[in-house]
């Protein structure tokens, strides 16, 4: 596996079925963070704050280093400043935008799922427990039907949804997704959206996405990024013409409708159109 395969696995494999229920108090607190390549800052100055249990959503333009944020909080990447998780070691999930694999490689989702969980050869067939625990997380992603198919058959909307229930055997504390609708057709999109949102109360989420709508309407709490922190707070202080052109530039303001009385385009997710923030 990669690393970012290996970052989902579990760092110490839970022996029963998941339990996300609970008190959530991990937090994240960034403080004069940057990611420098030679001379050339990736990111510099960051200063954020990701609350507990919540849907932080970091939105950016292209380039404007959100992979490199979130990569920086898995400890992949080296930084300076300080990231600084309250309570500290918190136990991490990631799905990542994607993930390199054969698809013609016969392996099928419950096979994957039990990758690094079992000393147990996988041709001999998964066994019985590890397979009742891999479908209870399957469950929670609305995948159980998807344990006996191939993992290169899947749809991009169906491989996130495994990829997060691999990231659930974890039990995070804080769930991290990277762009996790991207190749997802709509359909797909709004169904994770929805998993995303029943997860809110159980730990902490922070999620890429380049999708403006989808942030406006699903983010508790928004990072915007380019280098440094644009502006972060609740959507209602983000999705403004100033913040946003300040961020993309004044045509992608006045395209998402945060003034000028352009209408929006429906949230995919909720199929809803969320009215311009004043």
């Amino acid at each position: 596996m990669n690393t970012s395969q290996d970052t989902m696995a579990a760092k110490s494999a839970p022996t029963q079925g998941p339990d996300l229920k609970g008190q959530c108090a991990p937090s994240i607190t960034i403080k004069n963070m940057g990611v420098s390549i030679g001379r050339y800052d990736i990111l510099k100055d960051v200063n954020a704050t990701v609350p507990s249990c919540k849907q932080t959503v970091i939105i950016g333009p292209n380039g404007a280093g959100k992979s490199t944020l979130v990569l920086s909080l898995l400890g992949e990447l080296p930084h300076v400043g300080e990231i600084i998780f309250t309570p500290p070691g918190p136990r991490l999930g990631f799905v990542p935008q994607r993930l390199d694999f054969d698809r013609h490689l016969p392996l099928t989702v419950a096979e994957f799922m039990a990758l690094g969980r079992s000393l147990w050869p996988l041709w001999l067939k998964v066994p019985k427990r590890l397979r009742e625990e891999n479908l209870s997380y399957l469950e929670l992603v609305k995948a159980t039907h998807l344990a006996d198919k191939p993992l290169g058959s899947l749809s991009g909307g169906e491989t996130q949804r495994v990829f997060l229930a691999r990231a659930l055997m974890n039990r995070p504390d804080i769930l991290i997704l990277d762009e996790p609708a991207t190749g997802v057709d709509v359909f797909g999109e709004q169904l994770l959206c929805e998993i995303l949102e029943s997860f809110k109360k159980d730990f902490t989420i922070v999620m890429v996405s380049h999708d403006l709508a989808t942030a406006k309407a699903h983010g508790d709490w928004i990072i915007c990024l380019n280098r440094t922190v644009i502006a972060e707070g609740p959507p209602a202080d983000i999705f403004r013409s100033d913040v946003l052109a300040h961020a993309f530039g004044l045509h992608q303001s006045i395209l998402f409708g945060a003034e000028s009385g352009v209408e929006e385009e429906p949230c995919p997710c909720c199929h809803e159109v969320h009215g311009a923030m004043p």
